[in-house]
């Protein structure tokens, strides 16, 4: 069966437009979770996300349990999403570790992985099975539109709050043709870009 060409990397773009962005207000109060209320809400999120969890994390985070308001979690997934691996992994280790430390990464971690693997796991055994069949094919990439449609949305609409300086767009707009255009690879649109958003928001404090 033919391959089919994975979406660009918006969340890239996304990243280094956060870099970019006025400094950050670290003594805005946050929704302390308990433990339990930490793994369950990861265990929400890895099963709500089909097609990609990034949207709904920003929701259940930010706008249901405020444990992060808009700014904080931008910066968070921004950082997230330079790093290696996926980011919404990396933002839940980085969550459990702000609340309690490296049990908490564990069990933000794992609250959501668990849920996927196993419906990961059915569902690798059915398309082992139906992945040739044509229907499925384009079914497959329908989802994959829908995911494109939701990761654009959750972009715009922490773009419109975080209210970004001009610098900051010119960063995004930089990240978004080097990445969805010209198709760049990140880690070079990174190591390009990343230094000038530091510098900028470096200058914004002073």
């Amino acid at each position: 069966m033919r391959q089919r060409a994975g979406p660009p990397n918006w969340s890239g773009a996304t990243a280094l437009a956060t870099i970019a962005a006025v400094p950050d207000n670290d003594d805005a109060p946050a929704v302390v979770p308990t433990r339990g209320e930490l793994f369950l809400t990861f265990v929400r999120i890895g099963v709500s996300g089909f097609g990609g969890v990034g949207p709904w994390a920003r929701r259940i985070i930010v706008e249901e349990r405020g444990w992060l308001d808009d700014r904080q979690y931008a910066e968070l997934l921004g950082l997230c999403s330079v790093l290696p691996g996926p980011n919404v992994g990396n933002v839940s280790v980085m969550i459990g570790d702000r609340f309690y430390g490296l049990p908490g990464s564990v069990l933000a971690f794992t609250g959501l992985m668990s849920g996927p693997l196993f419906i990961m796991l059915g569902l690798g055994l059915l398309y082992a099975r139906l992945g040739g069949v044509p229907s499925i094919d384009g079914a497959i990439g329908g989802v994959a539109a829908a995911a494109a449609g939701l990761f654009i949305g959750t972009a715009l609409k922490m773009a419109e709050r975080l209210r970004l300086t001009l610098s900051a767009l010119a960063i995004l707009g930089c990240a978004f043709v080097a990445i969805g255009l010209l198709r760049w690879p990140l880690l070079l649109v990174v190591a390009a870009l990343a230094p000038v958003g530091i510098a900028l928001a470096w200058r914004s404090r002073w």
